[in-house]
């Protein structure tokens, strides 16, 4: 048994959560850079370069990316013998979440109740925690500050299996359409496939979150992601969609097991801020 103090959650959402705010994965920032050598519009490549501009300033001056700061989610891998010590564990999350949106100046969007009054909780928690309990002795924290322009374009449905890849690209690619300019391309599109109607979602969101260098191990999803960012990249939405080539960055698939009568599929669009970090205690 591995023991694990509070404040050190705390120490860590903290950082993670400020760090992403303001400085970009380099995996974002280089991917930004190809595609203003290769984007064949030169208003996408005028908006490329303030996206590239916009990063260094922010990374410079310790100011955030976006004013939308995000709503906060929280992966976490527990090994199954850490043990918590010295305050509850998901109170340790979200206090490292209120500190990291009081002390680095972020914006704190989240409403209380989402229907009726919607009065802000001021310290931008509670956070969304997802927990997965994994073999070891290790704790893995992963921040993920969620911007909702690219939110509230993600979408899920409940395919059948007949509608096979064909349908699963439909969907996709009308997804992505519809969105057009709203999610602030280019965009990291996170594909969840298979699961239950949850699980769909949640494979998602996590997949906004993977490197933009990593592709799925499985040949024929790798296929599939490598053909959805073609197709994707031929609508013409384009940087800030002002039309071009660089609609998306990459797409993502995570998969699971479902039932031989279903076949969900969720979308999640994330922004160019591809805001997220990791870190292991």
């Amino acid at each position: 048994m591995r023991n694990i103090q509070a404040n050190q959650i705390t120490k860590s959402i903290s950082e993670l959560f400020t760090q992403c705010s303001y400085i970009i994965g380099d995996d974002i920032k280089d991917s930004i850079d190809t595609a203003l050598k290769i984007e064949p519009s030169p208003i996408g490549r005028n908006t490329l370069l303030q996206i590239s501009q916009n990063y260094d300033i922010a990374a410079r001056e310790r100011i955030a990316i976006c004013q939308d700061t995000g709503m906060s989610v929280v992966f976490v891998e527990l090994g199954q013998d850490v043990h918590i010590e010295g305050g509850q564990f998901e109170e340790a999350i979200q206090q490292g979440v209120r500190e990291a949106y009081l002390h680095g100046y972020l914006r704190k969007s989240i409403v209380a109740e989402p229907l009726f009054e919607r009065v802000n909780t001021k310290d931008n928690t509670p956070a969304v925690i997802h927990t997965r309990i994994v073999p070891g002795d290790k704790l893995k924290l992963t921040a993920v500050a969620k911007g909702f322009g690219s939110e509230n374009m993600s979408a899920l449905k409940m395919l059948v299996p007949a509608d096979g890849i064909e349908g699963v690209k439909r969907f996709v690619l009308e997804t992505v359409e519809r969105a057009g300019p709203n999610p602030c391309p280019p965009i990291v599109v996170g594909l969840g496939i298979g699961g239950t109607f949850e699980q769909a979602a949640l494979m998602a969101k996590e997949a906004t979150a993977l490197p933009l260098s990593r592709s799925n191990e499985n040949p024929k999803y790798k296929q599939l992601e490598e053909e959805l960012l073609t197709r994707i990249n031929e609508l013409g939405v384009g940087p800030g969609g002002t039309g071009g080539l660089t609609t998306a960055l990459k797409v993502h698939i995570i998969y699971a097991p479902t039932h031989i009568a279903g076949l969900p599929v969720a979308v999640n669009i994330c922004c160019h801020a591809a805001r997220h970090a990791s870190q292991i205690l």
